[in-house]
């Protein structure tokens, strides 16, 4: 009796063995699909997927990939192309840079960012646009504003224009709205990033030494390649231009930031008109605010006045040049503190040109209100 129990414990367990060995060989035998399977119906989109996919089809074709070339080099031509390469960063030996731009009107201007065609402008290179349907055309610089970090190209001729993007404003943005960032990174094209708006009032510095306040911070995914895109919101409109982003290592962090629309759209018009941004200022050169911090000051030290300025006009008073004496100090402005410069700046770029300003400075511990108007002052610093 045992013996016969031990066999067919044995068996079964042998059995079991061969069935766990030929498993896999038995469901593929029975269940392969080896011919193609059906389709399973999803259903449509959710809204919030057709609101995206919408969004994308009205803007993508207005957005426009960006090369300008240094130095026109036939070399150039031999080296691989920056598919997956550094985006707007300029690539090794061929002297190229690449970013995006938008379609702004009717007439071909296209806005970009100034870093993205500021090597090809200042060394006599040439600018080329490839657009959504794949056509490359050439592009002249119409004008450009370092400070805003924007520029204006004009297309050449092409076969059919695309469709200018939707302007927004930025004057009713919250934060935690949704956002949509359309580039090429890395080259590319064509490329929608979604996120929201992080943040508000941010500070860019910009070259020029000024500093460009109201930037808008996003988490949308942005990298070299992106700049000079268009950052929009739910409504297909455009909010910003994505100019820069904060990342130890090169690549997305979460934290971009773009030039908001406001600017952009008070900036455009005058680089296409005039060639370049007239710049609203008073008549001023400031000290460096980390000379005004070490010395305790909280605000803007007036360290030189232009003649003829309203600054001049006003009286104001700038650094003794001969005895270093400290001479006007500017601690607000239109009911604001000013405790920088680009608390300054931003009271009187919001002001607008020939508007006026109220200003509260100091001298020798008393403080006085000084009002005086806007003028174009583009080649200083205010």
């Amino acid at each position: 009796m045992p013996d016969r129990f031990v066999r067919i414990a044995l068996g079964v367990t042998l059995g079991l063995l061969i069935a766990f060995v030929a498993q896999p060989y038995i469901l593929a035998f029975l269940y392969s699909a080896d011919a193609p399977r059906s389709v399973t119906a999803r259903g449509d989109l959710s809204a919030a997927e057709k609101t995206t996919v919408d969004l994308f089809a009205r803007a993508a074709p207005s957005v426009v990939h960006v090369f300008a070339q240094a130095a026109a080099q036939g070399r150039a031509l031999m080296e691989p192309d920056d598919e997956f390469g550094q985006g707007e960063q300029q690539q090794q030996g061929s002297g190229t840079q690449t970013g995006t731009g938008f379609v702004w009107d009717a007439a071909g201007h296209v806005v970009t960012n100034n870093h993205v065609v500021e090597a090809a402008t200042k060394g006599g290179g040439s600018i080329s646009v490839r657009l959504a349907s794949g056509e490359v055309v050439g592009a002249r610089v119409v004008g450009t504003a370092p400070s805003y970090d924007l520029a204006v190209l004009q297309l050449g001729r092409v076969a059919k224009m695309p469709p200018p993007l939707a302007v927004g404003t930025s004057a009713d943005l919250k934060v935690g709205q949704s956002a949509f960032a359309i580039g090429n990174p890395f080259g590319l094209d064509h490329t929608l990033t979604t996120g929201v708006i992080s943040a508000l009032q941010r500070r860019l510095p910009t070259q020029e030494g000024r500093e460009l306040s109201g930037v808008i911070q996003t988490d949308a995914a942005i990298n070299p390649g992106n700049s000079g895109g268009p950052l929009l919101d739910s409504a297909g409109r455009l909010i910003g231009v994505n100019t820069a982003i904060f990342s130890p290592s090169g690549a997305s962090a979460g934290i971009g930031f773009a030039v908001p629309v406001d600017v952009v759209n008070r900036v455009v018009p005058d680089l296409i008109k005039n060639g370049r941004v007239r710049n609203p200022g008073i008549g001023i050169i400031a000290g460096q605010e980390a000379t005004a911090a070490r010395l305790g000051i909280d605000g803007v030290v007036v360290l030189r006045v232009l003649p003829g300025s309203p600054a001049a006009q006003a009286g104001l008073r700038g650094v003794d040049p001969r005895s270093g004496t400290i001479g006007d100090v500017i601690v607000g402005a239109n009911g604001r503190p000013v405790h920088r410069l680009s608390d300054l700046t931003a009271v009187v770029e919001e002001a607008g040109l020939d508007r006026p300003v109220t200003l509260l400075v100091e001298r020798d511990g008393r403080v006085r209100t000084v009002r005086l108007n806007t003028v174009d002052v583009a080649q200083t610093r205010l």
